[in-house]
């Protein structure tokens, strides 16, 4: 078998496609054939290192995030998938991997594929569906009713918050790009400012929760755009921001935290709601390289970069 890897923290040039022997499915795992992986900015950062106090430094480590695929092998303990299931989700955070011919995932970091739900379509979902879920409503508590100020809204992360928002009954706004601001009108996002034109901190519209899913927004503005009461949840969580999380409770920095419980509303979403993301752009498993080095620095797409494996 076949995985994009590395031996060291670095840059692009430290990825590998190279031969490798997926270890058995341990307590509480599952071992997955996959099908398609979905690329994320996470990839690329925990491949730098940004997160090496948590991933450590045991190598060679896989790339990838997010999958989907069919069960393979089941570890002692799981309950809720067996042998030839097809699931989606988040392959090991500390080990990664979804970028190979085979990984390892958490039970609790899977959900099974709704059968009218692509397996390319599917991959996409995890990390993006799991953190704006993290936020929107384990965080912020998003009500019907409320408003919501989605920052980057027009991003993997934005998109999918747009819509659970509005499954939530929110009322949406947001900033994008003039290049995306088509796209993310067809949301039916109440009002959407062109990030470039608009700085946020002059919006006179307050929100109960304003959720910085493109990670450019201060503390200070985000908190600023808040009605009283509201949240400010951002996907970039600094130790700072952590820090003052503690004291004040207006401030959510988001780490996406799986659970069997959300992948499974992430399926029913996607099977009786229609809850999709696009896809921009599909690779084969040889190609994937170059682009996640392309991605990585500063190309843009409109929708998921997809790599084909199985």
């Amino acid at each position: 078998m076949q995985r994009i890897q590395y031996h060291k923290y670095g840059g692009s040039e430290v990825m590998r496609l190279e031969d490798f022997t997926l270890d058995a499915p341990g307590e509480g795992e599952v071992a997955v054939a996959v099908r398609y992986a979905a690329i994320n900015p996470i990839d690329w950062k925990m491949r730098d290192g940004m997160m090496k106090l948590v991933t450590g430094r045991s190598f060679p480590r896989g790339m990838g995030m997010d999958l989907s695929g069919v069960v393979t092998a089941i570890g002692k303990g799981v309950t809720r998938f067996k042998v030839g299931d097809a699931v989606f989700g988040l392959a090991r955070f500390k080990q990664t991997g979804a970028l190979g011919e085979a990984a390892l995932a958490k039970e609790i970091a899977l959900g099974k594929k709704p059968f009218d739900l692509t397996f390319e379509d599917a991959a996409c979902l995890g990390t993006p569906g799991v953190t704006a879920w993290n936020a929107l409503v384990d965080k912020a508590r998003l009500k019907a009713g409320q408003h919501v100020f989605i920052n980057g809204c027009a991003g993997a992360v934005g998109e999918a918050a747009v819509q659970i928002a509005r499954l939530l009954g929110a009322h949406v706004s947001g900033s994008c790009s003039a290049e995306s601001m088509d796209r993310a009108l067809s949301f039916q996002i109440l009002k959407v400012y062109d990030y470039r034109v608009t700085d946020p901190a002059e919006i006179v519209e307050k929100f109960d929760v304003v959720f910085d899913a493109a990670a450019t927004l201060s503390t200070a503005v985000g908190v600023g755009m808040l009605r009283k009461g509201g949240t400010f949840a951002t996907v970039d969580p600094t130790p700072i921001r952590f820090l003052r999380g503690l004291f004040d409770k207006r401030v959510k920095p988001i780490v996406a935290t799986p659970r069997a419980d959300l992948l499974d509303t992430l399926a029913h979403a996607a099977r009786d709601k229609g809850f999709r993301l696009p896809v921009a752009q599909i690779v084969p498993l040889r190609d994937a390289i170059a682009l996640i080095a392309a991605l990585e620095g500063g190309r843009k797409l409109r929708g998921k970069a997809v790599v084909a494996i199985g």
